[in-house]
C-alpha cells in the first residue's frame, strides 16, 4: 500500500512532462506540416539519372551477372 503513495505522484510528474512536450513540439512547428513528408517521399526525382547508365558502364565480372546478361 506504501508503494502507492510513491507511484501515484510519479506518474503525475510524468504526465506533465509529456504535456510540456506535447506543448514544446506544438510550439516549434513539428504539427505545421503534416502531408509534406508523406507526399515528398512519392515523388520520382531520380527519372533523370536512369537514363545515364548504359550496358557498357557495368562492370561484368562473371558469377556476379545474371544470366540473361552474359
Amino acid at each position: 500500500m506504501e508503494v502507492i503513495y510513491s507511484l501515484i505522484p510519479g506518474m503525475i510528474f510524468f504526465g506533465l512532462v509529456f504535456v510540456g512536450v506535447l506543448i514544446w513540439a506544438i510550439r516549434r512547428g513539428q504539427y505545421e506540416d503534416m502531408e509534406g513528408d508523406g507526399n515528398r517521399i512519392l515523388m520520382d526525382d531520380d527519372a533523370t539519372m536512369e537514363g545515364n547508365v548504359t550496358s557498357s558502364n557495368r562492370i561484368k565480372r562473371p558469377g556476379l551477372n545474371f544470366p540473361d546478361e552474359d
